[in-house]
């Protein structure tokens, strides 16, 4: 069950950035926890994720930041394997929590860095950031939003899946 499911709600996570949202509203902090957590195999883990990023961008178009939202969703992806362990709803908030600080940090980074928009000293850093912190609240709201759909929706199918299969099957 598990090869199939978790592939599907990854992917599904993944297409629903192409509905309509607020920006930055997306389930992307949530994929790379989610596959982190409950992808067995690290490599796979860290390319489900990333692999679905990229067929969604193939719609929504690529961007010069694609290195820093790919790389920051690696480094999300290896947040949720120290979370797998210990799946709670206290350690999914912090881990989602801790992934949206870190996606921000590192994506705006690249926005300072490769854009022209701002001049690359103190100052322009500083204000990259703060014009981020409108987009911050919606990749916070997006990925407790998306984390708890996704961790949540997946506990809850486990355990029923669970109850409703033939003794014979659990054993």
């Amino acid at each position: 069950m598990n090869k199939l499911i978790i592939p599907l709600i990854i992917v599904l996570a993944a297409v629903s950035r192409l509905i309509p949202h607020p920006p930055n509203f997306t389930p992307i902090i949530a994929m790379g926890l989610f596959a982190g957590a409950y992808v067995q195999n690290r490599s796979l883990a860290m390319l489900f994720p990333i692999g679905a990023m990229f067929l969604s961008d193939l719609f929504l178009g690529l961007h010069g930041t694609l290195y820093f939202v790919y790389g920051s969703l690696l480094l999300v992806a290896v947040l949720g394997m120290v979370l797998s362990n210990n799946v709670t709803i206290r350690n999914c908030a912090l881990a989602t929590l801790s992934g949206s600080f870190l996606f921000f940090i590192i994506t705006n980074f690249g926005v300072w860095l490769s854009s022209s928009y701002y001049p690359k000293n103190i100052d322009g850093i500083l204000t990259c950031y703060t014009l981020a912190l409108p987009f911050f609240g919606n990749t916070l709201a997006g990925s407790l939003f998306y984390s708890a759909a996704m961790f949540g929706g997946y506990e809850l199918l486990k355990r029923n899946m669970a109850q409703s299969a033939p003794e014979s099957l659990l054993k």
